[in-house]
């Protein structure tokens, strides 16, 4: 009976009651009272899909009540009641969000009619909800699997999805932390509000502090009209700084004004802007090591960690590769792309013995690699022959011929170097490859002297290689 409820606030006792006996004889439960005040006690002591409310009544008038209940639950339909010559006053409720209207009198028929489609409409608010609820849950939940694992970090999504606290999600590159970021979001109260995203390890300093925050017209060369920056655009909702770790120094202390004051500047600005927002960071670099290193703030560091959730990599829970696989094929198919109807067993024992370093977006890669190279309806082993090749293959020094003995750092050189010159010196393609930034790629080989890409002859792949 709860989904054929309605609330009746009248305070003439005889159109009451009419109202209530009319409503009941065509399966209505009807709930009656004399007052705005005694009609929001009840209103919000039960669920009333749909409210009827005269509008002139004493203390609070109908349109208080209307107000009132609105707050409480905007998906209410409030049909109200007004006498003639007063319609105006029932134009300015519905101004304010009531369903409909009736003018006294009214015959019994017009308000069973007016009352079921408050009803209906009531019913179509609440399942375009659910839908767009479902909507984010499916969106929001792009990777699968029912690893252990999987299953612990959703519950951890589900818990903390509706607080404001910061959370840093940390992984290998590739583990999909971006996803579990959209699934915060899109799970908690703030999901109808915009997630804003910035990749922090693509922008220069200079750049990113405009990408945050904004710049006025005039605050440095180029600028030429106002632009609001990331934090303002994401008022109210969430905002994803992926790869934290990059940004610079001078930079970090800004952010952790804004995280401890939700307030900043816009570059070239002395006014002040305040803003509600939720900051989702990410991160594939160990930060307690930066901060010992002196490249991040220790301050900021325990600002982002509030609540930390970590990913393990895709060899850490082979269980999920056979819905992973599955996933992208369908995927794929979606897209209108050729794909397979099935994998050989033999084909998925192969997948999951790999030791795939660069995770799920390196598995997403190969699958769309053999759809796009390989004939027959079925996923065969033979068309992932490919994984075999040494430099991709990820697995423990001690098992790679000539890197027995091979000290971390140096295993970490020769992969690097290798990698970059296959690739043909390609910075973009290598940093994608072995799932770093190209930010990170670029301080490497700094540090060993490679500013220009080129390996002195001392410490280059081909003598690394002997």
């Amino acid at each position: 009976m709860t989904a054929r409820r309605v609330l009746i606030a009248e305070d003439t006792a005889l159109m009451r009651d009419s109202m209530g006996e009319i409503l009941t004889r065509i399966g209505f439960a009807c709930e009656l009272a004399a007052s705005g005040t005694e009609a929001f006690d009840r209103f919000q002591q039960g669920e009333f899909p749909v409210v009827i409310t005269d509008l002139r009544m004493p203390g609070m008038t109908g349109i208080e009540f209307l107000e009132a209940v609105l707050r409480h639950d905007p998906k209410v339909s409030v049909v109200v009641v007004t006498a003639y010559g007063t319609v105006q006053t029932a134009v300015d409720a519905m101004k304010k969000g009531a369903f409909d209207y009736l003018v006294k009198p009214f015959p019994a028929e017009e308000l069973e009619v007016v009352v079921e489609k408050a009803l209906a409409r009531h019913r179509l608010t609440q399942e375009n909800e659910g839908l767009r609820e479902e909507l984010s849950r499916q969106n929001a939940f792009e990777w699968v699997g029912g690893s252990a694992a999987m299953q612990r970090i959703r519950q951890e999504v589900r818990r903390i999805a509706d607080s404001a606290s910061t959370v840093l999600v940390r992984g290998e590159s590739g583990t999909g932390k971006e996803v579990v970021a959209r699934a915060i979001h899109a799970w908690g109260v703030r999901r109808e509000k915009p997630l804003v995203c910035v990749n922090c390890a693509a922008l220069s300093a200079g750049l990113l502090e405009s990408e945050l925050f904004g710049h006025e017209k005039g605050a440095f060369t180029g600028a030429d009209r106002a632009r609001q920056g990331r934090f303002e655009l994401a008022d109210g909702g969430s905002i994803l700084l992926d790869e934290v770790s990059e940004i610079d120094l001078n930079l970090q202390a800004k952010l952790l004004r804004v995280l401890q004051e939700r307030c900043f500047e816009r570059v070239g600005s002395s006014f002040t802007r305040h803003v509600d927002v939720r900051v989702i960071a990410t991160s594939n670099r160990p930060l307690e090591k930066a901060v010992a290193a002196g490249k991040f703030r220790e301050d900021l560091f325990y600002r982002l960690n509030v609540v930390p959730i970590a990913l393990p990599p895709l060899c850490e829970r082979i269980e999920d590769i056979p819905d992973l696989a599955a996933h992208f094929l369908k995927l794929l198919a979606r897209r209108g792309g050729r794909t397979f109807k099935s994998i050989d067993p033999a084909a998925m024992r192969k997948l999951q013995a790999y030791p795939w370093p660069g995770n799920v977006r390196e598995l997403a890669n190969v699958i769309e690699r053999v759809c796009l190279l390989s004939e027959g309806e079925t996923l065969s082993v033979e068309s992932l022959a490919f994984l075999e090749a040494p430099s991709l293959a990820a697995g423990p020094a001690t098992n790679i011929p000539g890197w027995t003995g091979m000290a971390l750092a140096e295993v970490e050189k020769k992969v690097i170097l290798e990698t970059l010159a296959a690739q043909g010196g390609h910075r973009k393609k290598t940093s994608e490859i072995l799932g770093i930034s190209e930010r990170t790629l670029r301080e490497k080989l700094r540090e060993w002297k490679m500013e220009n890409g080129a390996a002195p002859m001392e410490n280059s792949a081909a003598n690394l290689r002997r």
